[in-house]
Protein backbone atom coordinates (compact mmCIF):
# COMPACT_ATOMS: atom_id res chain seq x y z
CA UNK A 1 0.00 0.00 0.00
CA UNK A 2 1.44 3.38 -0.93
CA UNK A 3 0.50 6.86 0.18
CA UNK A 4 -1.49 7.46 -3.03
CA UNK A 5 -4.02 4.76 -2.17
CA UNK A 6 -7.16 5.35 -0.16
CA UNK A 7 -6.38 5.54 3.56
CA UNK A 8 -7.04 2.56 5.78
CA UNK A 9 -10.20 3.22 7.80
CA UNK A 10 -9.64 2.46 11.48
CA UNK A 11 -12.04 1.96 14.35
CA UNK A 12 -10.59 2.39 17.84
CA UNK A 13 -11.70 -0.10 20.49
CA UNK A 14 -11.16 1.59 23.83
CA UNK A 15 -10.67 5.34 24.29
CA UNK A 16 -8.43 5.20 27.35
CA UNK A 17 -4.81 6.09 28.00
CA UNK A 18 -3.33 3.83 25.28
CA UNK A 19 -5.63 5.46 22.71
CA UNK A 20 -4.50 8.90 23.88
CA UNK A 21 -0.87 7.93 23.29
CA UNK A 22 -1.64 6.68 19.78
CA UNK A 23 -4.01 9.51 18.89
CA UNK A 24 -1.30 11.87 17.56
CA UNK A 25 -0.28 9.07 15.19
CA UNK A 26 -3.84 8.49 14.00
CA UNK A 27 -4.35 12.21 13.40
CA UNK A 28 -1.06 12.87 11.60
CA UNK A 29 -0.46 9.73 9.54
CA UNK A 30 -1.57 10.11 5.90
CA UNK A 31 -2.19 6.39 5.35
CA UNK A 32 -5.10 6.04 7.79
CA UNK A 33 -8.41 7.64 8.69
CA UNK A 34 -10.01 7.35 12.11
CA UNK A 35 -13.68 6.64 11.31
CA UNK A 36 -15.20 4.90 14.35
CA UNK A 37 -14.70 4.08 18.01
CA UNK A 38 -16.14 2.02 20.84
CA UNK A 39 -16.07 2.71 24.55
CA UNK A 40 -18.48 2.07 27.44
CA UNK A 41 -18.27 5.75 28.49
CA UNK A 42 -20.98 7.81 26.85
CA UNK A 43 -19.07 11.07 27.30
CA UNK A 44 -16.10 9.63 25.39
CA UNK A 45 -18.35 8.48 22.56
CA UNK A 46 -20.00 11.87 22.29
CA UNK A 47 -16.63 13.64 22.22
CA UNK A 48 -15.31 11.27 19.53
CA UNK A 49 -18.30 11.90 17.29
CA UNK A 50 -17.97 15.66 17.83
CA UNK A 51 -14.23 15.74 17.11
CA UNK A 52 -13.93 13.20 14.29
CA UNK A 53 -17.43 12.97 12.85
CA UNK A 54 -17.36 9.16 12.92
CA UNK A 55 -19.70 6.73 14.63
CA UNK A 56 -19.07 5.69 18.22
CA UNK A 57 -20.43 2.48 19.70
CA UNK A 58 -20.90 1.08 23.20
CA UNK A 59 -19.34 -2.31 22.31
CA UNK A 60 -16.47 -3.56 20.18
CA UNK A 61 -18.76 -6.05 18.47
CA UNK A 62 -21.14 -3.30 17.34
CA UNK A 63 -18.26 -1.26 15.94
CA UNK A 64 -16.94 -4.27 14.03
CA UNK A 65 -20.29 -4.50 12.22
CA UNK A 66 -19.65 -1.04 10.74
CA UNK A 67 -18.96 -1.46 7.01
CA UNK A 68 -16.87 1.72 6.97
CA UNK A 69 -14.26 0.10 9.26
CA UNK A 70 -11.36 -1.74 7.59
CA UNK A 71 -9.23 -2.40 10.67
CA UNK A 72 -9.66 -2.24 14.42
CA UNK A 73 -7.15 -0.76 16.85
CA UNK A 74 -7.67 -2.69 20.10
CA UNK A 75 -6.71 -0.78 23.25
CA UNK A 76 -9.04 -2.47 25.70
CA UNK A 77 -7.84 -4.05 29.00
CA UNK A 78 -5.33 -6.83 28.48
CA UNK A 79 -7.67 -9.65 29.43
CA UNK A 80 -10.09 -8.62 26.63
CA UNK A 81 -7.59 -8.58 23.76
CA UNK A 82 -8.19 -12.15 22.62
CA UNK A 83 -11.97 -11.82 22.64
CA UNK A 84 -11.80 -8.54 20.73
CA UNK A 85 -9.41 -9.82 18.05
CA UNK A 86 -11.55 -12.91 17.49
CA UNK A 87 -14.64 -10.70 17.20
CA UNK A 88 -12.90 -8.44 14.68
CA UNK A 89 -11.64 -11.34 12.57
CA UNK A 90 -15.10 -12.95 12.52
CA UNK A 91 -16.37 -9.76 10.87
CA UNK A 92 -13.50 -9.53 8.37
CA UNK A 93 -11.60 -6.74 10.13
CA UNK A 94 -7.84 -6.50 10.35
CA UNK A 95 -6.51 -5.90 13.87
CA UNK A 96 -3.81 -3.80 15.46
CA UNK A 97 -3.78 -4.89 19.10
CA UNK A 98 -1.89 -3.19 21.91
CA UNK A 99 0.78 -5.06 23.80
CA UNK A 100 0.76 -7.43 25.56
CA UNK A 101 -0.89 -9.51 22.88
CA UNK A 102 -2.86 -11.42 25.52
CA UNK A 103 -2.28 -12.95 28.95
CA UNK A 104 -1.94 -16.63 27.98
CA UNK A 105 -0.40 -18.57 25.13
CA UNK A 106 -3.73 -20.27 24.45
CA UNK A 107 -5.32 -16.86 23.88
CA UNK A 108 -2.47 -15.89 21.54
CA UNK A 109 -2.97 -19.03 19.49
CA UNK A 110 -6.72 -18.39 19.28
CA UNK A 111 -6.03 -14.88 17.95
CA UNK A 112 -3.55 -16.17 15.37
CA UNK A 113 -5.96 -18.91 14.27
CA UNK A 114 -8.90 -16.51 14.00
CA UNK A 115 -6.97 -14.10 11.78
CA UNK A 116 -5.61 -16.93 9.62
CA UNK A 117 -9.07 -18.45 9.17
CA UNK A 118 -10.59 -15.09 8.23
CA UNK A 119 -7.70 -14.06 6.00
CA UNK A 120 -7.17 -10.89 8.01
CA UNK A 121 -3.94 -9.27 9.19
CA UNK A 122 -2.92 -9.26 12.86
CA UNK A 123 -0.24 -6.83 14.07
CA UNK A 124 0.70 -6.38 17.73
CA UNK A 125 1.90 -2.98 18.93
CA UNK A 126 2.90 -0.43 19.86
CA UNK A 127 5.90 -2.02 21.53
CA UNK A 128 9.20 -0.19 21.55
CA UNK A 129 10.69 -2.70 19.15
CA UNK A 130 9.01 -0.58 16.45
CA UNK A 131 11.07 2.49 17.38
CA UNK A 132 13.56 3.62 14.76
CA UNK A 133 16.68 3.64 17.02
CA UNK A 134 16.13 -0.03 17.88
CA UNK A 135 15.38 -0.92 14.26
CA UNK A 136 18.58 0.87 13.21
CA UNK A 137 20.57 -1.02 15.86
CA UNK A 138 19.22 -4.27 14.45
CA UNK A 139 20.29 -3.18 10.95
CA UNK A 140 23.83 -2.51 12.20
CA UNK A 141 23.95 -5.94 13.82
CA UNK A 142 22.55 -7.66 10.73
CA UNK A 143 25.12 -5.90 8.50
CA UNK A 144 27.89 -7.95 10.11
CA UNK A 145 30.16 -4.88 10.29
CA UNK A 146 30.75 -5.35 14.00
CA UNK A 147 30.58 -9.12 14.17
CA UNK A 148 27.97 -11.10 16.02
CA UNK A 149 26.03 -9.79 18.98
CA UNK A 150 27.19 -11.58 22.15
CA UNK A 151 25.53 -9.83 25.09
CA UNK A 152 22.62 -7.43 25.55
CA UNK A 153 22.03 -5.23 28.58
CA UNK A 154 18.64 -3.57 29.12
CA UNK A 155 17.79 -1.44 32.14
CA UNK A 156 14.79 0.78 32.83
CA UNK A 157 13.69 2.50 36.07
CA UNK A 158 10.37 4.38 35.94
CA UNK A 159 7.35 5.45 38.00
CA UNK A 160 5.05 2.95 36.25
CA UNK A 161 3.50 1.36 39.34
CA UNK A 162 2.41 4.68 40.82
CA UNK A 163 0.63 6.14 37.84
CA UNK A 164 -3.15 5.98 38.31
CA UNK A 165 -4.31 2.41 37.79
CA UNK A 166 -7.57 0.53 37.37
CA UNK A 167 -7.95 -2.46 39.74
CA UNK A 168 -7.11 -5.04 37.04
CA UNK A 169 -3.83 -3.25 36.31
CA UNK A 170 -2.70 -4.21 39.82
CA UNK A 171 -3.85 -7.84 39.46
CA UNK A 172 -1.30 -10.14 37.80
CA UNK A 173 -3.99 -12.73 36.99
CA UNK A 174 -5.68 -10.13 34.78
CA UNK A 175 -2.49 -9.01 33.05
CA UNK A 176 -1.48 -6.40 35.60
CA UNK A 177 1.99 -5.53 36.83
CA UNK A 178 5.19 -4.59 35.09
CA UNK A 179 6.00 -7.98 33.57
CA UNK A 180 2.97 -7.96 31.27
CA UNK A 181 2.82 -4.21 30.62
CA UNK A 182 6.50 -3.26 30.50
CA UNK A 183 8.22 -6.58 29.94
CA UNK A 184 6.37 -6.74 26.62
CA UNK A 185 8.42 -3.72 25.54
CA UNK A 186 11.78 -4.75 26.95
CA UNK A 187 11.58 -8.38 25.84
CA UNK A 188 10.54 -7.32 22.35
CA UNK A 189 13.59 -5.04 22.08
CA UNK A 190 16.02 -7.65 23.37
CA UNK A 191 14.63 -10.41 21.16
CA UNK A 192 14.90 -8.12 18.15
CA UNK A 193 18.56 -7.35 18.84
CA UNK A 194 19.43 -10.91 19.87
CA UNK A 195 17.94 -12.73 16.89
CA UNK A 196 14.58 -13.73 18.29
CA UNK A 197 14.99 -17.27 19.58
CA UNK A 198 15.31 -17.31 23.37
CA UNK A 199 16.16 -20.77 24.64
CA UNK A 200 15.65 -20.28 28.39
CA UNK A 201 14.80 -17.74 31.08
CA UNK A 202 15.90 -17.40 34.71
CA UNK A 203 14.31 -14.54 36.64
CA UNK A 204 13.24 -12.93 39.89
CA UNK A 205 10.34 -10.55 40.37
CA UNK A 206 9.65 -8.08 43.16
CA UNK A 207 6.35 -7.02 44.75
CA UNK A 208 7.39 -4.73 47.58
CA UNK A 209 4.35 -2.52 48.21
CA UNK A 210 1.27 -4.18 49.70
CA UNK A 211 -0.88 -1.30 48.48
CA UNK A 212 0.11 -2.15 44.89
CA UNK A 213 -0.28 -5.98 45.03
CA UNK A 214 1.46 -6.98 41.81
CA UNK A 215 4.97 -7.18 40.40
CA UNK A 216 6.68 -3.81 40.36
CA UNK A 217 10.14 -5.01 39.35
CA UNK A 218 12.00 -7.89 37.75
CA UNK A 219 15.47 -9.02 36.81
CA UNK A 220 15.83 -11.68 34.12
CA UNK A 221 18.63 -13.58 32.41
CA UNK A 222 17.81 -14.73 28.86
CA UNK A 223 19.88 -17.26 26.94
CA UNK A 224 19.45 -17.36 23.16
CA UNK A 225 19.76 -20.44 20.99
CA UNK A 226 23.09 -19.27 19.54
CA UNK A 227 24.65 -18.60 22.96
CA UNK A 228 23.96 -14.85 23.07
CA UNK A 229 22.77 -13.82 26.52
CA UNK A 230 20.87 -10.83 27.85
CA UNK A 231 20.19 -9.23 31.21
CA UNK A 232 16.92 -7.35 31.70
CA UNK A 233 16.22 -5.14 34.72
CA UNK A 234 13.05 -3.14 35.24
CA UNK A 235 11.70 -1.22 38.22
CA UNK A 236 8.49 0.77 38.30
CA UNK A 237 8.81 1.87 41.94
CA UNK A 238 9.30 5.59 41.20
CA UNK A 239 12.69 6.15 42.81
CA UNK A 240 15.69 6.26 40.43
CA UNK A 241 14.62 7.44 36.97
CA UNK A 242 16.70 6.01 34.14
CA UNK A 243 15.61 8.84 31.83
CA UNK A 244 18.58 10.53 33.51
CA UNK A 245 20.77 8.24 31.38
CA UNK A 246 19.29 9.45 28.08
CA UNK A 247 19.49 13.20 28.59
CA UNK A 248 16.12 13.54 30.34
CA UNK A 249 14.15 12.58 27.25
CA UNK A 250 11.03 10.74 28.37
CA UNK A 251 9.70 7.47 27.00
CA UNK A 252 7.50 9.24 24.44
CA UNK A 253 10.32 11.44 23.12
CA UNK A 254 9.42 14.60 25.04
CA UNK A 255 11.78 16.58 27.31
CA UNK A 256 11.36 15.71 30.98
CA UNK A 257 11.74 18.01 34.00
CA UNK A 258 13.85 16.27 36.69
CA UNK A 259 12.59 18.84 39.22
CA UNK A 260 9.24 17.02 39.21
CA UNK A 261 10.79 14.03 41.00
CA UNK A 262 8.26 12.37 43.31
CA UNK A 263 5.18 13.88 41.67
CA UNK A 264 3.71 10.52 40.65
CA UNK A 265 3.82 9.05 44.15
CA UNK A 266 2.60 12.32 45.65
CA UNK A 267 -0.52 12.29 43.49
CA UNK A 268 -1.66 9.02 45.13
CA UNK A 269 -1.05 10.00 48.75
CA UNK A 270 -3.82 10.50 51.27
CA UNK A 271 -5.52 7.12 51.46
CA UNK A 272 -7.11 7.20 48.01
CA UNK A 273 -9.66 4.43 47.47
CA UNK A 274 -9.57 2.11 44.45
CA UNK A 275 -12.64 3.88 43.06
CA UNK A 276 -11.01 7.29 43.49
CA UNK A 277 -7.85 6.09 41.78
CA UNK A 278 -9.85 4.62 38.91
CA UNK A 279 -11.58 7.98 38.51
CA UNK A 280 -8.16 9.65 38.42
CA UNK A 281 -7.12 7.19 35.71
CA UNK A 282 -10.18 8.08 33.65
CA UNK A 283 -9.27 11.75 33.94
CA UNK A 284 -6.33 10.93 31.66
CA UNK A 285 -8.56 9.20 29.09
CA UNK A 286 -10.17 10.56 25.95
CA UNK A 287 -13.09 12.87 26.63
CA UNK A 288 -11.61 13.99 29.95
CA UNK A 289 -8.40 15.64 28.81
CA UNK A 290 -7.13 17.41 25.74
CA UNK A 291 -6.55 15.20 22.72
CA UNK A 292 -3.74 17.42 21.48
CA UNK A 293 -0.14 17.22 22.63
CA UNK A 294 3.21 18.73 21.73
CA UNK A 295 5.16 16.97 19.00
CA UNK A 296 8.04 14.83 20.32
CA UNK A 297 11.53 16.26 19.95
CA UNK A 298 13.12 12.81 19.66
CA UNK A 299 12.27 9.17 19.14
CA UNK A 300 10.61 7.03 21.79
CA UNK A 301 13.05 5.32 24.15
CA UNK A 302 12.94 2.58 26.78
CA UNK A 303 15.83 3.09 29.18
CA UNK A 304 19.43 2.11 28.66
CA UNK A 305 20.05 -0.65 26.11
CA UNK A 306 23.50 -1.83 24.98
CA UNK A 307 24.15 -4.54 22.40
CA UNK A 308 27.70 -5.86 22.80
CA UNK A 309 29.10 -7.26 19.56
CA UNK A 310 32.50 -8.75 18.69
CA UNK A 311 33.94 -5.41 17.59
CA UNK A 312 31.66 -2.74 19.05
CA UNK A 313 29.03 -1.86 21.59
CA UNK A 314 25.86 -0.34 20.11
CA UNK A 315 23.64 1.88 22.23
CA UNK A 316 20.30 3.09 20.81
CA UNK A 317 19.42 6.62 21.94
CA UNK A 318 16.46 8.94 21.26
CA UNK A 319 18.42 10.66 18.44
CA UNK A 320 20.34 7.76 16.92
CA UNK A 321 22.70 4.91 17.77
CA UNK A 322 25.99 5.43 19.60
CA UNK A 323 28.71 3.18 18.22
CA UNK A 324 31.70 2.31 20.40
CA UNK A 325 34.12 0.32 18.21
CA UNK A 326 37.76 -0.67 18.68
CA UNK A 327 39.14 2.79 17.86
CA UNK A 328 36.52 5.51 18.26
CA UNK A 329 32.96 6.43 19.17
CA UNK A 330 30.34 8.28 17.15
CA UNK A 331 26.62 8.84 16.86
CA UNK A 332 24.87 7.22 13.90
CA UNK A 333 22.29 10.01 13.88
CA UNK A 334 18.64 9.61 12.96
CA UNK A 335 16.29 12.43 11.89
CA UNK A 336 13.54 13.39 14.36
CA UNK A 337 10.29 11.47 13.93
CA UNK A 338 7.92 12.93 11.36
CA UNK A 339 4.82 11.18 12.69
CA UNK A 340 5.20 9.80 16.23
CA UNK A 341 4.98 6.00 16.17
CA UNK A 342 4.46 6.17 12.43
CA UNK A 343 6.35 2.87 12.04
CA UNK A 344 3.35 1.06 13.56
CA UNK A 345 0.94 2.32 10.89
CA UNK A 346 3.40 1.70 8.07
CA UNK A 347 3.84 -1.91 9.18
CA UNK A 348 0.09 -2.46 9.45
CA UNK A 349 -0.69 -0.92 6.06
CA UNK A 350 2.18 -2.70 4.31
CA UNK A 351 1.17 -6.05 5.78
CA UNK A 352 -2.46 -5.65 4.72
CA UNK A 353 -1.38 -4.65 1.20
CA UNK A 354 1.09 -7.53 0.95
CA UNK A 355 4.07 -5.20 0.54
CA UNK A 356 5.96 -6.91 3.36
CA UNK A 357 5.00 -9.34 6.11
CA UNK A 358 4.10 -7.96 9.51
CA UNK A 359 7.24 -7.89 11.62
CA UNK A 360 5.25 -7.72 14.86
CA UNK A 361 3.09 -10.62 13.77
CA UNK A 362 0.98 -12.79 16.04
CA UNK A 363 3.74 -15.42 16.10
CA UNK A 364 6.37 -12.86 17.12
CA UNK A 365 4.18 -11.37 19.85
CA UNK A 366 3.26 -14.82 21.16
CA UNK A 367 6.98 -15.58 21.52
CA UNK A 368 7.47 -12.33 23.42
CA UNK A 369 4.59 -13.19 25.76
CA UNK A 370 6.13 -16.63 26.30
CA UNK A 371 9.26 -14.93 27.67
CA UNK A 372 7.15 -12.70 29.94
CA UNK A 373 5.25 -15.69 31.29
CA UNK A 374 8.56 -17.50 31.83
CA UNK A 375 9.81 -14.56 33.92
CA UNK A 376 6.80 -14.98 36.21
CA UNK A 377 7.12 -18.76 36.29
CA UNK A 378 10.86 -18.76 36.97
CA UNK A 379 10.44 -16.33 39.84
CA UNK A 380 7.61 -18.39 41.30
CA UNK A 381 9.37 -21.77 41.02
CA UNK A 382 13.03 -20.82 41.34
CA UNK A 383 13.80 -22.74 38.13
CA UNK A 384 15.20 -21.98 34.72
CA UNK A 385 12.36 -22.16 32.18
CA UNK A 386 12.85 -23.67 28.73
CA UNK A 387 10.87 -22.09 25.87
CA UNK A 388 9.03 -23.69 22.96
CA UNK A 389 7.32 -21.01 20.84
CA UNK A 390 10.14 -18.74 19.73
CA UNK A 391 10.61 -17.36 16.21
CA UNK A 392 13.71 -15.90 14.61
CA UNK A 393 14.56 -12.57 13.08
CA UNK A 394 15.21 -13.10 9.37
CA UNK A 395 18.55 -12.05 7.89
CA UNK A 396 16.92 -9.08 6.14
CA UNK A 397 15.87 -7.64 9.49
CA UNK A 398 12.28 -8.82 9.08
CA UNK A 399 11.04 -11.33 11.63
CA UNK A 400 10.15 -14.79 10.47
CA UNK A 401 6.47 -15.69 10.71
Amino acid sequence: MNNDQAPLRIGAAGLGRAFMLMLPTFVAHPRIELVAASDPREEARREFEREFGGRAYATVEAMCEDRNVDAVYIATPHELHAHNVVAAAARGKHALVEKPMAISLAECQAMIDAAASAGTTLVVGHSHGFDLPFARTRELIASGTYGGVRMITALNFTDFLYRPRRPEELDTAKGGGVVFSQGAHQVDIVRLLGGGIVRSVRAHTGAWDASRPTEGAYAAHLTFADGTFASLVYSGYAHFDSDELVGWIGEMGHPKDPAKYGATRAALRGGMSAAEEEALKYNRAYGKTSSTSAAPVAHNQFGMVIASCDRADLRPLPDGVMVYDDARTWLDALPPPGVPRGEVIDELCDAIAGVRPATHSGAWAMATLEVCLAILQSSRTGREIELEHQVAVAASGERAC
